[in-house]
């Protein structure tokens, strides 16, 4: 009876040891992060800051680099990481185009292609106008758009349904405004875009708090609001949120990080573990606060939870605008 139970035991702890080894996963070869855009673009700066960051910290303990595939809106690297289905080893920093981009049919691929590791960043939208315009509030804005949709020529960029030209439909959807009657001019950049409004060539400018802050803080662009849960710091403590002025509406561009359809639970637990660390250090804050950017960080579950969510919302937009098509083939 006794060589029974100290055999049983063995088994047991056999079994324990083979479940924790099973359970536990470190990089094994050279971790790539790729980017979608060009270098410079937010994307690319916050694949390079986390680079630095973990060579700061010695977190990974393989070499990591940082690898740029432009082209096709995002399409070039999605394709690239689907092609990479199980391999832990490849991450891909990206953003609303993840879903915009399958929603109006630009990418055949679309976060349930990949594995969500983490949803880090989010730059919250503000709308501008220039310091001179006779728009003063939110107010005179949405009072100007409801009488006439097509009066204030509204300048976004990057793309057609990206972050900026949804933030641009959500406010006038949400303020009784149809949103296929606005003017919307979509630049390449958002240089062009400050500078038509600047120039008087349109009326109102949609973008991020990060793009918005300089000519803000040179006096030249005066904003109205922004799309945020509770007012940015400085300097945009004293700018009132959409919600504080009667309009129900946050709108942000996220930053998150995808990796290859197909990771294992202990694949995912090893990145999860990471970028929860990252996104709690002092470098990293640091660096969002300097950017105007907001730390959201989600893990995997509430990353795929959070854009499937998201991803609903966008194309009854996206419907709404007359945009929403078949995916890509």
């Amino acid at each position: 009876m006794r060589r029974r139970f100290v055999f049983a035991c063995a088994v047991i702890a056999g079994l324990a040891a083979g479940g924790a080894h099973a359970q536990s996963w470190k990089p094994e070869k050279t971790i790539e992060i790729a980017v979608g855009s060009s270098a410079g673009t937010g994307t690319d700066r916050t694949a390079r800051l986390i680079d630095s960051i973990w060579r700061e910290r010695k977190t990974v303990s393989v070499p990591v680099i940082v690898t740029n595939k432009p082209g096709g809106g995002g399409n070039v690297a999605y394709s690239y990481m689907a092609q990479r289905a199980g391999d832990p080893h490849h991450l891909l920093v990206t953003s609303y185009n993840l879903v915009a981009g399958h929603i109006v049919g630009r990418s055949a691929l679309t976060y349930s292609d990949f594995t969500l590791i983490s949803l880090l960043i989010s730059e919250y939208i503000v709308y501008s106008v220039s310091a001179d315009s006779p728009i003063k509030t939110i107010g005179d804005l949405v009072n100007t758009l409801k009488k006439d949709p097509q009066s204030i020529p509204i300048g976004v960029s990057s793309a057609v349904a990206g972050a900026n030209h949804i933030a641009a439909g959500l406010l006038a959807k949400a303020a009784g405004i149809d949103p296929k009657k606005l003017k919307v001019v979509v630049f390449s950049g958002s240089g062009p875009a400050i500078a038509a409004v600047l120039g008087g060539h349109t009326g109102l400018f949609v973008n991020s708090a990060s793009a918005t802050a300089s000519q803000f803080l040179s006096g030249k662009l005066r904003p109205l609001a922004v799309a945020a849960p509770q007012r940015l710091p400085e300097p945009y403590a004293s700018v009132p949120t959409l919600k504080e002025q009667g309009i129900p509406v946050v709108a942000d561009n996220w930053r998150l990080v995808i990796a290859p359809k197909g990771l294992t639970a202990a694949q995912t637990a090893y990145w999860d573990s990471n970028f929860k660390q990252l996104a709690s250090s002092d470098a990293w804050n640091k660096e969002l606060r300097t950017n105007h950017m907001a730390n959201t960080y989600r893990n995997s579950a509430e990353t795929t939870r959070y854009v499937a969510e998201q991803y609903a919302e966008i194309k009854e937009l996206l419907t709404e605008l007359g945009l929403a098509k078949a995916p890509a083939k």
